[in-house]
């Protein structure tokens, strides 16, 4: 039997969502923008879902813009409070380095077209500092965008506190939330967030959905034109069938939220200790302040892509580090920025447990990660020079 624990790549769809969804796929298959009687059947689904996902973040259903995913959110989201800003005379933004490449392509985008970026230093632990965010901050500030949790080392910002700074500053806050709706407990209000992104494959919905919430009195500009969908901020028609699904999936994500998140930080912990006994190893990022299900370990003396193509033929689905970049050959630039090395960097495995996880998959990937870096190691030239003492080990 495999082990898939690559979750923060995308989850399976949950049977609740798959159920939810059938439905509109072949019968209740109308275009929700249409009068028609199949259309006001979409459209009421549609409607109905929108203030579903609202409740579970504590947001009013006409916050929620549906959209295809985080990345497009987070553009959207950027922009809109650049332009805004721009219009102001406001042409500044703080974000950090570690954050997805959907955020940190958009502000170098807008970094071409005279803005200007304060990325902050997440330092070893891969947290943002309250302090240094305040100390950033300028009267043309026009955005801040910090992520709530990273796709690569789970670790968990202080989003609350970060908002509060804003809201006091009167400065728009965006948080790209897509590995944490679902996951931890998100709540916009009590949050101070101004727009979040999230998308539904991260919380067993279906590729493809995901939302932008936007605070009332934020405004937003369109970011697809061509309709009238989404109250004229995303022309397109919906995809309700998605939508319906992801509404299911995010209702059973928070239902049992509690429980699945216990659960997968003792087996979480229980990966962490048996990595740590490899020797020359180190944790990536916080070890309390992250995600539940995530363990990112870089392992000296070794690479990446063999660890996990070996770890493939052995039944365990891994990753190491985002799936947007899994193709390139550069080091992750969320291990550089928490001060890893770039030889370190490359030896790095990312795991992360679905919410089935139990015990057995966890002492079988401590052991069959173990396995597989003793064994790599055993034929590698790097290893040999650190072991004989031609090269010094980091870790």
């Amino acid at each position: 039997m495999r082990i898939y624990a690559d979750n923060a790549a995308t989850t399976k769809m949950t049977e609740k969502a798959v159920e939810a969804m059938l439905p509109y796929l072949t019968g209740t298959f109308g275009n929700p923008s249409s009068l028609s009687s199949e259309g006001q059947r979409a459209k009421e689904a549609l409607e109905d879902a929108r203030a579903r996902i609202a409740r579970c973040i504590g947001a009013a259903p006409r916050e929620i813009i549906f959209t295809s995913g985080g990345s497009e959110s987070d553009n959207q989201a950027i922009v809109s409070a650049a332009e805004n800003g721009k219009r102001k005379g406001k042409t500044h933004i703080v974000s950090d380095t570690i954050e997805h490449h959907a955020v940190l392509h958009t502000l170098k985008k807008l970094e071409k077209k005279g803005f200007s970026v304060t990325y902050l230093p997440v330092h070893e632990n891969g947290i943002v500092r309250t302090d240094e965010l305040e100390a950033a901050l300028r009267d043309d500030t026009c955005l801040v965008t910090v992520m709530y949790a990273n796709n690569e080392i789970g670790t968990l910002q202080p989003v609350r506190d970060i908002g509060g700074i804003c809201r006091e500053r009167g400065i728009p806050f965006h948080t790209d939330a897509v590995q944490a709706v679902g996951h931890v407990p998100v709540n916009v209000i009590e949050d101070n967030i101004d727009m979040l992104s999230a998308s539904a494959h991260k919380f067993g919905g279906p590729k493809g959905t995901g939302f932008l919430y936007v605070r009332k009195g934020v405004r937003v500009l369109p970011f697809i034109e061509g309709g009238a969908q989404e109250r004229g901020l995303r022309a397109g028609t919906e995809n309700v069938a998605g939508i319906v699904a992801a509404a299911a999936a995010l209702e059973e994500a928070v239902s049992d939220m509690d429980e699945v998140a216990g659960r997968l930080t003792r087996l979480r912990d229980r990966i962490i200790k048996g990595f740590s006994m490899i020797p020359h190893s180190a944790l990536n990022g916080d070890p309390v302040k992250r995600l539940p299900s995530n363990v990112s370990f870089c392992f000296e003396g070794i690479e990446g892509e063999s660890l996990l193509l070996l770890l493939d033929d052995r039944g365990i689905s891994a990753s190491s580090g985002s799936a947007c970049t899994s193709g390139s050959l550069d080091p992750s630039h969320v291990l550089l920025a928490i001060g890893r090395v770039h030889d370190v960097a490359h030896g790095s495995l990312r795991i992360t447990l679905g919410r089935d996880a139990d015990e057995e998959q966890a002492d079988t990937i401590i052991k069959e990660t173990a396995e597989v870096v003793s064994y790599l190691r055993g034929f590698s030239p790097v290893w040999r020079d650190l072991c004989s003492g031609k090269t010094g080990f980091i870790l």
